[in-house]
Order: structure tokens, then C-alpha cells, then sequence
């Protein structure tokens, strides 16, 4: 279970990741994030936001077309 949830539907590239980055921002270390895209381009999107912040992708899935990131905040 996510600390914060955010929900970018209907949101494309850049604002699923530029939304994120400010609640990632805006957390504590070690919180976690979720967050849900309908941006088929999110998957490539978020691990390389992971990769570049130091932030942890713990996991992400798709269901009917919608895209769930958790991701936690680096201490």
C-alpha cells in the first residue's frame, strides 16, 4: 500500500513524470508513490526516472489499459 497516490489518467508525456517528480519532491525518505497513467510511454518513462533520481521502482503493472507505478523515495 502506497503512502500517496496520484492519479495522471488521461494525462501524456511529460506530465505523468513532471506530477510525480513534484510529489517525490515533496515526500519523505522511504515514502512511497503510486502513481496511475493511461501514457503507454509511462513504463520506459518511469524506469529511467528511477534510474536518473536514485529513486526505487518497486513495482509496476497494467489492467485494461490503465499503467500502476509504486515507487519509493531515496533516503
Amino acid at each position: 500500500m502506497a503512502d500517496v497516490t496520484l492519479d495522471t489518467t488521461g494525462l501524456q508525456c511529460p506530465w505523468p513524470i513532471l506530477k510525480a517528480g513534484k510529489a517525490m519532491r515533496e515526500a519523505e525518505p522511504g515514502m512511497t508513490l503510486k502513481v496511475l497513467s493511461t501514457d503507454p510511454g509511462s513504463v520506459e518513462d518511469f524506469q529511467a526516472y528511477c534510474e536518473t533520481t536514485g529513486h526505487e521502482l518497486l513495482e509496476w503493472a497494467e489492467e485494461d489499459g490503465v499503467f500502476s507505478f509504486l515507487l519509493r523515495k531515496s533516503s
